[in-house]
């Protein structure tokens, strides 16, 4: 299966089984150690699930400072990955553009931390 290609077909049960939320990012730091240039993100998912880590080869469209501040989506029920000495507590959410650059997935206006996809 490509990256372009439908994915097979899920019930809805399914779907409930990833758990999608909306989180403020607090902190952002370069990931110098990263084979592909990349960010470290603190992203605070509010007081149920609290402030989770995630990186994120993001440096096409995004600068450290234009993110912090800004709302993304992520899935917060992945078991925890390591990358290099990172430990990524969340997967960030984006959609790739015309060159496969990563666009964030965010919310329009904003909303309360940890709000979940539905």
């Amino acid at each position: 299966m490509s990256d372009t290609s439908p994915s097979a077909e899920i019930t809805f049960d399914d779907f409930l089984k990833l758990d999608i939320r909306v989180g403020t990012v607090t902190r952002v730091e370069p990931f110098a150690e990263a084979r592909k240039p990349s960010l470290k993100l603190w992203i605070d998912f509010g007081a149920e699930i609290g402030e989770k880590k995630s990186v994120a080869q993001i440096t096409a469209h995004y600068t450290a400072g234009e993110l912090t501040g800004r709302q993304v989506a992520a899935v917060v029920n992945f078991p925890p990955r390591q990358i290099g000495p990172v430990m990524s507590e969340v997967l960030t959410l984006g959609f790739p553009d015309e060159h496969g650059e990563v666009v964030l997935l965010a919310p329009d206006l904003k909303i309360p931390n940890g709000g979940r996809l539905f």
